[in-house]
């Protein structure tokens, strides 16, 4: 009985036969090369032996020249001191910290209006599904809160 099973797929895996197509090398008239496996489209064009091996070369680092700095902005970039710097990232964090309160503050009201929500039991809501509906919303405002909270604090702590 176990040879039936195993006869059939061995016949199988014998008698499938490994892909292989003939590739064609074309140049039109203005000197672009392209390829191509389609016989009636490579009229003119010359096959290219498939039992070449493939090599590949990767690709030369680029170096800058020497004596020059790498630079991410250009030489007439409008530069700023360090003080003003540390004056911008100061006023920059002060933003972020008073709308983190905003957020902290709104999260509080939408988790407050989501519980008062969850304890009221409205007359035609006698399938639960009903209920999940109607406080879907709160709960998406919840959610939306905390991960605004979160990308804030995030934020944060980034800055220097």
């Amino acid at each position: 009985m176990r040879l039936l099973r195993i006869l059939p797929l061995t016949l199988l895996l014998h008698a499938a036969l490994p892909a292989q197509a003939e590739v064609y090398k074309c140049i039109d008239a203005e000197g672009r090369v392209t390829y191509t496996n389609d016989r009636s489209a490579a009229r003119g064009c010359t096959a290219i032996d498939t039992g070449q091996s493939v090599s590949t070369v990767p690709a030369p680092v680029r170096r800058p020249a020497p004596g020059t700095a790498p630079s991410s902005s250009p030489a007439n970039f409008p530069r700023v001191s360090p003080d003003d710097q540390r004056a911008r990232d100061d006023s920059r964090r002060q933003v972020l910290e008073s709308e983190l309160e905003r957020e902290e503050s709104a999260l509080a009201a939408a988790e407050a209006a989501l519980a008062e929500q969850e304890a009221i039991r409205l007359g035609d809501e006698r399938n639960y599904q009903k209920v999940l509906d109607r406080l879907q919303p709160y709960k998406d405002k919840v959610e939306l809160h905390k991960r605004n909270i979160e990308a804030l604090r995030r934020e944060i702590s980034g800055l220097r």
